[in-house]
């Protein structure tokens, strides 16, 4: 008989860590060392499950970096002993948190599956169950003895994402999320069919995990609208101690010719802040030069954000500031694909 692989389940908190105390009404965190009593269908899976959870569940409205290096600690203290790790986080963040996790491990040779749910686990409809079924059965899944999945991804309602390509997109149907521009790495019906071709593989196996635990949180986000005026954008430029900016541009990463515009950008570029050009569009690349509202993006040095998420541009830029990178080396590694965030190409 196969040697049980074994899973550890990390729960920080979220709607699926919660049942409901039928005397009072309310809603209670649930003791997740109680999880086969509650879901007994796990006992099928050839696999031993562990649990650790947050002493204080967090909502996911309360998540930070502080929260990040926590959940990677986590792994990072018990990678050697587990086959793979299901973290269950709230879904309103998971895009974020998964996607820093994705670039806080290098040479991830096991799988780290991000699940959660809509409605708490103890509700009649909940999607809590099959979430977390499934997320251990992709964690688990082995071909010729090696997991089938060694990156961080995100499972929700039947389909299972590369994590830094996601965002969540409703908040009320249990199909929560959406991955754009990348397509879903598995999906789960009478079959749990595995895209593989799609996968994301280290290029050295042999490589000893390495995890990035300085993340740079002195960035912003600036969203382009038509009529921003120069007071707004010359206040955010302006935060001090300010490292990075993720830039949302219109359509294909335009943005405003004014000459105001153009030289608050180039101002601040000068003064050695990274700002990165990604669309606000749910779907689709930013191709600089593209179209003249562009061509002076280009010139004055924006980083080309191409098809990332804002979700993983944030993520990507705290963990590349953490790494003290001259501005050419922060260019050349963030427009490239460190973790399968970004296609090397337009299409995929």
């Amino acid at each position: 008989m196969a040697k049980k692989l074994t899973i550890l389940l990390v729960y920080t908190g979220g709607t699926i860590g919660m049942i409901k105390d039928y005397k009072t009404g309310a809603l209670k965190a649930f003791d997740f060392n109680q999880i086969l009593k509650k879901i007994p269908e796990l006992k099928q899976l050839n696999c031993e499950i562990s649990t650790i959870s947050f002493d204080e569940p967090i909502d996911s409205s309360n998540m930070n970096t502080d929260y990040y290096v926590k959940i990677a600690e986590i792994i990072e203290e018990n990678y050697s002993q587990f086959d793979g790790f299901v973290v269950l986080t709230g879904s309103d963040t998971m895009s974020y948190t998964s996607s820093v996790i994705s670039f806080m491990f290098e040479n991830l040779q096991k799988p780290v599956i991000f699940t959660g749910s809509q409605l708490p686990i103890g509700e009649l409809r909940t999607d809590a169950k099959e979430n977390l079924i499934t997320s251990i059965e992709v964690a688990s899944a082995r071909e010729n003895g090696q997991p089938i999945v060694s990156e961080v991804c995100l499972y929700f309602e039947y389909k299972l994402y590369r994590a830094n390509r996601t965002t969540k997109v409703n908040a009320e149907q249990f199909e929560a999320f959406a991955s754009m521009n990348y397509p879903p790495l598995a999906e789960s019906g009478v079959h749990l069919y595995f895209n593989e071709h799609l996968l994301f593989k280290s290029e050295d196996k042999n490589q000893q995990l390495v995890v990035r635990k300085k993340l740079d949180t002195n960035i912003v986000i600036l969203k382009l609208y038509p009529g921003i005026t120069k007071k707004v954008v010359q206040s955010i430029v302006g935060i001090p101690n300010l490292k990075g900016i993720v830039l949302e541009t219109y359509g294909a990463g335009n943005a405003p010719t004014e000459k105001w515009f153009l030289e608050l950008l180039e101002k601040t570029i000068s003064k050695d802040v990274n700002v990165v050009n990604v669309t606000q569009c749910a779907g689709g690349s930013v191709i600089m030069g593209h179209y003249e509202t562009s061509i002076e993006l280009q010139k004055i040095g924006l980083v080309n954000g191409k098809d990332i998420t804002t979700e993983s541009a944030v993520a990507k830029l705290m963990y590349l500031l953490g790494e003290k990178l001259t501005k050419k080396e922060f260019k050349y590694h963030f427009e490239k694909s460190l973790r399968g965030e970004i296609s090397d190409t337009n299409k995929v």
